[in-house]
């Protein structure tokens, strides 16, 4: 939680923006019945990361949203012993739209990057939600650490309603119809004349996609995926993985991604198939050999759905306004919520996709069961109207109907 991850103004001094975090009232260190070794919010906070040490995705997820809580208190001047009940709602409109823009928002980019923003854009009702479970946890624990006085989320009538982090179905997954013309568009082959390094990207997106949409990992695990990953066991090939919470699990791979896989080695002039000795990263740079980190894997897939997206509407125009929005709106994650839908909707039993998943409830995975939202729909269209009939009765087949 150190200052140069803070994002600063234009014209303005990261410094005093900093103040609020950096110094606490005179004898904060010595209060009666501090249970931790701080001098300021940001040492405070690293500690309660530091329990997640064991966790580095957890943490890193949770440093970012203590991070946000920071610096949206630094620019009051306040620390964190300051938030009280009334700020709550405040900081939740801010989180749904973080102003002034220019300040708050923008692209990824590294975190020593002077350019550097703490959002990628507004965050959606679940992340609100997710980022007011994560932070009472953490006021929880700076409490018994005696850091700060009480919990203001404890007071909050609508506890229940915001901190459950019970959502409704997925929503944000692509269509079946819109994906299968993105894999197409994926497919097709490079232009005359092309140069291999464009021939090499395409292939190189190609297995991205694919791989995402195929085994539904979460964006970190692709990055840190290695090619002995893949392991054949009594003829059928199985993806093994450590995932959220570093739980070990190893996932189905269909013949489709051994397809992909192979067709990538090949342009690495590798063997079709993986040996079980060849640890090298899956997903490389342009040289062939780094591996891609999260932050260029991100940026890689959200340039594929935007030149997608600019694809379809030179393509079908203003007949394909809502799939271009999607395509635009799309980010990596959405690659997974796809994935796990179209498995559901394709059938696969639930307690399979949980696995698939790594879920570790099945009511979680069951968010992404649209089948009986189809079904449920299918009937209700049942009912129109003409007094109660399903739509298209006619009047007449039986000999006609007394008026009422």
């Amino acid at each position: 939680m150190d200052s140069e991850t803070r994002p600063a103004a234009p014209g303005e001094r990261r410094e005093a923006r900093s103040k609020a975090v950096e110094r606490l009232p005179d004898g904060a260190g010595e209060r009666q019945g501090l249970h931790i070794a701080a001098n300021t919010d940001a040492e405070a906070v690293a500690q309660w990361l530091a329990e997640y040490r064991a966790s580095p995705r957890t943490r890193h997820a949770y440093r970012r949203e203590a991070q946000r809580l920071l610096l949206w208190l630094a620019e009051q001047g306040r620390g964190l012993d300051a938030l009280r009940r009334e700020d709550l709602d405040a900081f939740e409109a801010f989180l749904a739209d973080p102003r002034p823009a220019e300040r708050w928002i923008g692209p990824v980019r590294p975190r020593h990057d002077p350019r550097w923003r703490p959002f990628r854009g507004p965050l959606s009702p679940a992340s609100r939600r997710q980022s007011l479970v994560i932070l009472q946890g953490m006021f929880a624990w700076l409490v018994e650490a005696g850091w700060v006085r009480h919990n203001p989320f404890r007071l909050m009538r609508d506890k229940r309603r915001r901190l459950d982090n019970r959502q409704g179905g997925i929503e944000r997954y692509l269509e079946c119809r819109l994906w299968e013309w993105l894999w197409e568009w994926l497919n097709r082959p490079a232009e005359e004349g092309a140069s291999n390094r464009h021939r090499y990207e395409l292939t190189r997106r190609r297995l991205v996609f694919g791989f995402a949409y195929l085994l539904a990992p979460r964006i970190s695990e692709m990055s840190a995926a290695r090619m002995n990953d893949f392991r054949r066991r009594e003829g059928r090939w199985w993806w093994h993985v450590v995932g959220k919470g570093d739980k070990a699990a190893r996932i189905p791979v269909p013949p489709d991604m051994m397809t992909l896989l192979g067709e990538w080695r090949r342009t690495l002039g590798l063997a079709a198939e993986p040996s079980p000795d060849d640890a090298s990263p899956l997903l490389r740079a342009l040289d062939g050999r780094r591996g891609l980190g999260d932050n260029r894997l991100y940026r890689l897939i959200r340039d594929g759905f935007r030149e997608a997206a600019e694809a379809l509407e030179r393509e079908a125009g203003e007949v394909a306004q809502g799939e271009v929005g999607r395509l635009r709106q799309a980010t990596p994650h959405w690659l997974r919520h796809t994935a796990l839908t179209h498995q559901a909707q394709a059938g696969v039993e639930l307690r399979y996709l949980a696995a698939t998943a790594r879920h570790s409830r099945l009511d979680t995975t069951a968010r992404y069961l649209h089948a009986e939202d189809e079904e449920w729909h299918r009937q209700q269209a049942q009912h129109g109207l003409g007094a109660g009939r399903p739509a298209g009765d006619d009047d007449d087949r039986d000999g006609g109907r007394e008026p009422l």
